[in-house]
């Protein structure tokens, strides 16, 4: 498939994390080994959380790290990894975070048909459920990249 808004090498699931900043430190060493950032690229992802706070926390027990494009950043991709145990990231309203996403992007166009078909797959409360549940990463990656075919 060459539309894959993830490929499936980008997902580890049912993985521990001690804190905010490891669990973005496992989906930027996703980030990496696929080839899209340099581990740069994920201490600018955790710079972010400590200079802005936790806005990276967008919907309830889901998290998207990212930084600003730059030249850390390889090519535009993204990672998935889920937490055996929620993670508290500092967000009122949206801890403790389960979904941990990673994003890079070479420009700041590039990662918007990612963003839209991920937010179509998050979009609904079912593939969040099973995203949180699922320990087949063939499965989870299956399931993100049939939005666009409308399976």
């Amino acid at each position: 498939m060459t539309n894959d808004i993830i490929s499936e090498a980008n997902i580890e699931l049912k993985v521990r994390a001690n804190d905010w900043r490891h669990a973005i430190q496992l989906a930027g060493d996703l980030l990496t080994r696929g080839g899209h950032t340099t581990h740069e690229y994920t201490q600018e992802m955790i710079q972010a959380v400590e200079t802005l706070g936790p806005y990276i926390v967008v919907a309830p027990g889901i998290a998207l790290a990212h930084s600003r494009p730059a030249p850390s950043v390889i090519k535009t991709g993204l990672s998935l990894t889920t937490l055996v145990e929620p993670i508290n990231f500092g967000s009122e309203e949206n801890d403790p975070v389960e979904i941990v996403f990673g994003l890079c992007a070479t420009d700041s166009n590039n990662h918007i048909q990612i963003i839209s078909r991920l937010v179509e797959f998050l979009d609904s409360e079912e593939n969040i459920e099973f995203i949180k549940r699922c320990t087949d990463r063939r499965d989870v990656y299956l399931a993100i990249n049939r939005v666009e075919e409308g399976v």
